[in-house]
């Protein structure tokens, strides 16, 4: 999409009798939702990889397949207390009629090596002395009670595959295993507001806290009032901007953007969000989001939170929570619609569409997505509730 900021012929700039009012960015056409996110796609490359500890590594997307360098354990252990026997020796023991071993069995601990000649472990009732003698009062099957080597995980071993997130107890199994060190890929993401507005500097907090959660490093900048001086930071790999996408007369986040880069699109068939826009700059992806918190929500959580996907490599796809809309929702085909709902067990209730004021924000902890292609759902239909920062 080519967008350029009109300029005045310089003769009439010259002019001191004609004010000449000055042009505002405007919306041509609104761009599919679809368009936009194929843009996005194409746009936001995976991020250069890098080798972290561990403790780095904590909600990250994995650049490449975590394997086992080593098998676990390296021998059988027992993987609880007992006595360490022979399963073949206790066979069709029983209460009533005991197998009688040749020596008392050897007592082992949980996460103790097996000894040779044995098996299996025996819980301590199931050995017993009578007069002298050491009998087995219950059968112990081959293997019971005992993990064998490998049995955790065997060497070359994928424990979690390139594209997944790191959780808090892949941390745990990847120390368990042996492993100090994995690869990961962790977007920069630069987030600034255009002015010093409470509504967009809250804006810009919010989704710097999405960024952070989602596996990224956001950079919270202070209000700058332009575009440009944003986009003259070379060490991000993707940039969010707050405000200034209007036809307002301080509106020219835009124009920026196109003097610096490309626009992909400019006014996005998405309620709330239609004038947000999409680009590149410097070969980065530069989102441009409206100045009201509704439509940086929408608009943040349908195409940011794509990009920020494919910046870091993900595979996995997020799951949404299976529900039941408890009444109708009614959408304007061709335009697709953001409706935050309440999601109570399998029920989802629909709060507002098109404006949704702070009060509807607060109860929402859940969103779904109503197509452009649709007319809305009846109540009753199965949706997909997604995720709410």
């Amino acid at each position: 999409m080519s967008y350029n900021a009109p300029e005045m012929d310089t003769s009439v700039k010259r002019m001191k009798m004609v004010a000449m009012p000055e042009a505002n960015q405007t919306i041509a056409r609104l761009t599919p939702l679809a368009t936009v996110l194929a843009a996005v796609d194409a746009a936001a490359n995976p991020v250069v990889a890098r080798d972290v500890d561990l403790a780095a590594a904590r909600g990250r997307m994995l650049a490449a397949d975590v394997v086992a360098i080593n098998a676990r354990p390296a021998v059988a252990i027992a993987l609880l207390d007992g006595w360490a026997v022979s399963a073949e020796a206790t066979r069709d023991a029983g209460g009533y009629a005991p197998a009688s071993l040749p020596q008392m069995p050897p007592r082992i601990e949980a996460g103790q090596p097996m000894p040779a000649g044995t098996d299996a472990v025996a819980p301590f009732g199931a050995i017993q002395v009578r007069g002298g003698c050491v009998e087995a009062v219950a059968a112990v099957t081959l293997g019971e009670g005992v993990l064998p080597a490998g049995g955790d995980c065997s060497a070359g071993k994928v424990l979690r595959p390139a594209g997944a997130r790191v959780r808090d107890g892949d941390l745990a199994v990847f120390a368990a295993a042996g492993i100090a060190r994995v690869s990961i890929r962790e977007p920069r993401v630069s987030i600034v507001p255009a002015r010093e507005d409470s509504i967009l500097v809250a804006a810009a907090q919010l989704v710097a806290n999405d960024v952070e959660r989602y596996g990224a490093a956001a950079r919270l900048g202070e209000a700058s009032g332009e575009l440009d001086s944003v986009l003259c930071d070379e060490d991000v790999d993707a940039i969010v901007f707050m405000g200034g996408t209007g036809s307002g007369r301080n509106d020219k986040s835009v124009w920026s953007l196109a003097r610096a880069g490309r626009v992909s699109a400019h006014g996005i068939a998405l309620s709330p969000g239609e004038t947000a826009a999409f680009g590149i700059a410097e070969s980065r992806p530069v989102l441009v989001l409206p100045g009201r918190l509704d439509a940086v929500l929408a608009v943040w959580l349908t195409l940011g939170r794509r990009m920020l996907a494919r910046l870091a490599g993900a595979t996995e796809s997020e799951i949404g929570a299976a529900a039941t809309l408890t009444r109708k929702i009614s959408s304007t085909v061709s335009l697709a619609e953001f409706v935050p709902v309440r999601r109570d067990g399998d029920k989802a209730t629909p709060l507002a569409s098109k404006y949704l004021s702070f009060a509807v924000l607060a109860q929402a902890n859940g969103w779904i997505l109503v197509p452009a292609e649709s007319e809305g759902y009846q109540s009753g239909t199965p949706v997909s509730v997604r995720l709410w920062p």
